[in-house]
């Protein structure tokens, strides 16, 4: 790793995903509503961005992990382009991190134990949801929600179209506010997302 200047303090560490982990555990009591809330950013095939929160579910020890419709607007987009962006703000903490990089889909025995630990009407909406596409009533989505609970009983199955994504970033940067606007700002680079070699650069604010 190279590193163009000693890192102290909240930035200390040589195992970004390691330090993301201790600032996400950090922001656990402070955060009453979601602490792991993130905002996810993909473009579609016409190249328009689109942006929305989503939650980040596991940060492995090479990449962040979150679940979806694989149907979805979203999903739509990273099946045209399997990129992303993703940033975690706390602002109790007033810090965030930025993660940008290639994304591959978690589709096997991860997503089955994730789907199975969730609760039931959430698995059970799953089934139901046509995610992003035209609902014509709340009456409907729950009419569906019913019809699938009949369908598959009291542990319904992971459906084939939800599952996960995880990205692989070939850059995070971690940001804490300073007073005066004088942030801190420390960013790491790779040049593969499977790579071990991180150059980490202090940014100006």
């Amino acid at each position: 790793m190279r590193i163009t200047e000693t890192r102290k303090g909240i930035f200390a560490g040589d195992d970004p995903f390691a330090l993301a982990r201790t600032w996400l555990e950090e922001a656990g009591p402070q955060e009453l509503n979601d602490p792991n809330a993130m905002a996810l950013a993909t473009v579609d095939a016409h190249g328009m961005p689109n942006v929305r929160m989503v939650l980040l579910k596991d940060i492995e020890a090479n990449g962040f992990v979150f679940y979806t419709n694989y149907e979805s607007a979203k999903g739509q987009e990273l099946a045209a382009n399997p990129r992303a962006a993703l940033v975690l703000h706390w602002k109790s903490l007033r810090r965030q991190i930025r993660v940008r990089g290639p994304v591959e889909k978690e589709d096997g025995p991860r997503a089955d134990a994730y789907f199975a630990s969730r609760p039931l009407q959430s698995r059970l909406g799953a089934w139901a949801s046509k995610q992003s596409r035209p609902l014509r009533s709340r009456a409907a989505l729950m009419a569906e929600v019913a019809k699938m609970a009949a369908q598959h009983g009291t542990n319904p199955r992971r459906p084939p179209h939800w599952g996960g994504y995880r990205i692989r970033p070939v850059e995070i940067e971690f940001w804490a506010e300073g007073a005066y606007r004088l942030h801190d700002r420390f960013r790491w680079t790779r040049p593969e997302p499977r790579g071990k070699e991180w150059t980490v650069t202090r940014l100006n604010p």
